[in-house]
């Protein structure tokens, strides 16, 4: 295990490495640059802030200095937000997003996977058609368009919950934002489980199990474990994207999260902003991954073998 895991650290440096080079030099093409404002700045001014933040330099030693500092750690100053550092603004951030991404992640594997095994067992019924329908409206739904509902619904018309904002992560101000964020995954989860389960329940040795007399429970918990699998599979870069926030949800409710600063970073070039945020949600979808592979690994041993 120790083996696989290391094994799997050091794949992730190459990925790591062309992600950052990718980004770097991908932002730097698009058009405008970070002090570029409606009324310009003096020519004089323009070349301060150059030399300053280092941009009057070649692309290649911008390039190479960069790597330098984000080896010991530093993501560097952001260029929109004066008086922080990329990493001050990720300290303030992520908890908020590490914290709305948990909470829709919990409520995104009890709902999609509950529903998904309820539909299994009663598949052809209408509790099975209903619940697949259900999990298609949530998966076709866009997020911009639930959001904005249940704001009218739950926050205008009926007054039960806040429309937005923080407030250090009141329980009231995490509802709406918490639904809105897991709602397509549970519908994700929810077919996927349901597609896994009903294979599963239709194998031969699940079949052997109910001629054998077991009781609905033991064959219900071996269906189960074969069957999550292909849900572990993608819980790794769900849970990231969940875990790092979501860019429409963070804005559309106002919380100061990683999604809203990269948001603001997009549209005042705020380079190392960008930066910074890609990297970390790469290296979340690594780390992820890797355990994904290991609680696959726990299920079925047979596959910790083959890797």
């Amino acid at each position: 295990m120790i083996a696989f895991v290391l094994r799997r650290l050091l794949q992730a440096i190459p990925t790591l490495f062309a992600v950052v080079t990718l980004s770097f030099f991908l932002i730097r093409l698009a058009p405008g640059g970070p002090f570029d404002l409606e009324r310009p700045l003096p020519p004089a001014a323009m070349a301060n802030l150059a030399r300053v933040y280092g941009l009057d330099q070649p692309l290649g030693v911008q390039y190479l200095r960069y790597l330098g500092a984000l080896a010991t750690g530093d993501f560097g100053p952001s260029f929109s937000f004066r008086d922080l550092t990329v990493a001050e603004l990720f300290a303030r951030g992520l908890p908020v997003s590490m914290t709305l991404g948990a909470l829709a992640l919990a409520l995104a594997l009890a709902l999609g996977i509950g529903l998904g095994t309820l539909a299994a067992f009663r598949r052809g019924g209408a509790i099975d058609r209903g619940i697949g329908l259900t999990a298609g409206v949530a998966l076709a739904v866009p997020t911009f368009v639930v959001a904005p509902l249940l704001q009218i619904v739950f926050g205008l018309s009926l007054r039960w919950l806040p429309v937005g904002s923080w407030e250090g992560g009141a329980p009231a101000h995490l509802v709406l934002p918490v639904i809105t964020l897991a709602l397509p995954q549970v519908g994700a989860l929810a077919r996927l489980t349901r597609a896994s389960l009903a294979e599963v329940l239709s194998a031969q040795p699940i079949r052997t199990q109910r001629a054998m007399g077991l009781p609905p429970y033991r064959i219900a918990r071996h269906a189960l474990r074969a069957a999550l699998l292909p849900v572990l599979a993608i819980l790794g870069p769900t849970a990231a994207g969940l875990l790092t926030g979501s860019v429409v949800v963070e804005t559309i409710f106002g919380l100061p999260g990683i999604g809203r600063y990269f948001v603001d970073g997009a549209l005042n070039r705020d380079y190392t902003l960008v930066m910074g945020t890609v990297i970390l949600v790469a290296v979340f979808v690594i780390a992820l991954n890797i355990l994904s592979d290991l609680l696959s690994g726990l299920l079925d041993p047979r596959l910790r073998m083959a890797r």
